[in-house]
């Protein structure tokens, strides 16, 4: 990408939070009048619905990019993923020291299904709860700048997608799901040669040339307030780079949730037939590769923290809840089932054997083994 800007997206926290708002707004002004970066606001992604106009202008965008966000780097990936914005993971040195710990942990995973069709170009994702401190998002981007400075030419390719708005959910050939696409390219302009924008993706850009008339503070505000508001969401994102495919939980969900694509690849189908709260399908995913970026257990929420390839929350382990995370799971989803008005149905439906019938006279596992590890550490 040599001599070209790089472009950095801020996805906005949820709500009205200060705190949060005020941070996004200083790492956009110290970056607003930067020569080397193109700076962009829109509204959260997780939230956007897969026809934002927000997602419109992300499928558009040409080579790498920086996205900064208020989840876990693993879950914004995914959930651009899922929202036919593909792209490998750029590695990024601004991360939480407890992440950077919890990677140690980790094992070889077994072997995923993995994207498909990923473009040549590296997508930064950024936590922005890692750091109160703007200057740090700022000097990281520059170091992404010179990195992705080094890149060859080719690195820089357009993102050939488009998208359909009438989309009835199906799974794209790229591994990610919110319908194929049609209609909208990069400069707006539809497929068949027609000139006249469909979408005004100026919207979600910073303009420097507006500053001379207002302050970065009152661009971004304006920039802010021209963009509609959005509902809060709840759905499963999946990590394509840790599922097997396995299916368990498409057996275990009884809310149609999730699909299969044409090529019998899981998918979240009905994102929005999800129980609002429930993570129960994640805690019976046997790679940790569901994710609920609002979760409030890491694990859950995208954290990379992982033990012997085994979904385990650390924190449980270290004095909190010794409850078993299936038998948690059970009565999310008969809690659920009950509010719905339907039948409970406990550990006899969705449950791979493994699962059911636990006993004391079950063969020893590595969970088994880390419990006896941490006993001898006098933990």
């Amino acid at each position: 990408m040599a001599g070209k800007k790089l472009t950095v997206v801020i996805s906005q926290a949820q709500g009205k939070h200060p705190v949060r708002s005020k941070l996004e707004e200083e790492v956009a002004g110290s970056l607003l009048m930067d020569p080397r970066v193109s700076i962009s606001l829109i509204p959260n992604l997780y939230d956007m619905a897969a026809d934002h106009t927000g997602l419109v202008f992300l499928r558009s965008l040409k080579g790498p990019f920086v996205l900064l966000g208020w989840q876990y780097p693993r879950a914004l990936h995914w959930t651009l993923d899922r929202q036919q914005i593909p792209g490998h993971e750029g590695v990024t040195e601004l991360i939480d020291d407890a992440d950077e710990d919890e990677e140690e942990l980790e094992t070889e995973p077994s072997e995923s299904i993995g994207s498909t069709k990923t473009p040549n170009r590296n997508i930064y994702c950024i936590d922005m709860r890692v750091s109160s401190n703007p200057q740090e998002y700022v000097d990281e981007i520059h170091r992404i700048f010179e990195e992705e400075n080094q890149q060859p030419e080719e690195n820089d390719q357009l993102v050939q997608l488009s998208f359909n708005p009438t989309s009835n959910g199906n799974r794209s050939t790229n591994g990610s799901s919110n319908g194929s696409t049609n209609g909208a390219h990069s400069n707006g302009s539809s497929q068949n040669g027609n000139s006249a924008p469909l979408f005004d993706l100026t919207q979600f850009i910073l303009d420097p040339a507006k500053v001379e008339a207002a302050s970065p503070q009152e661009e971004i505000a304006l920039l802010k307030s021209a963009q509609p508001p959005i509902k809060r969401r709840w759905y499963p994102v999946i990590d394509y780079s840790r599922c097997t495919n396995c299916m368990e939980c498409i057996d275990f969900c009884l809310f149609g949730v999730y699909g299969v694509d044409s090529i019998d690849r899981i998918l979240v189908e009905e994102q929005d037939n999800c129980k609002k709260g429930c993570p129960a399908c994640s805690r019976v995913c046997p790679e940790n590769a569901i994710i609920f970026p609002g979760h409030k257990t890491p694990a859950i929420a995208g954290a990379e923290g992982e033990v012997a390839g085994l979904k385990i929350d650390l924190s449980k382990l270290f004095g909190g809840s010794d409850e078993d995370a299936v038998d948690l799971a059970v009565r999310e989803r008969d809690a659920e089932l009950m509010a719905d008005g339907r039948e409970l149905v406990g550990k006899s439906v969705g449950l791979s054997e493994r699962y059911v019938g636990r006993s004391d006279n079950r063969e020893r596992d590595d969970l088994d083994d880390l419990m006896d590890e941490l006993d001898d550490l006098g933990i």
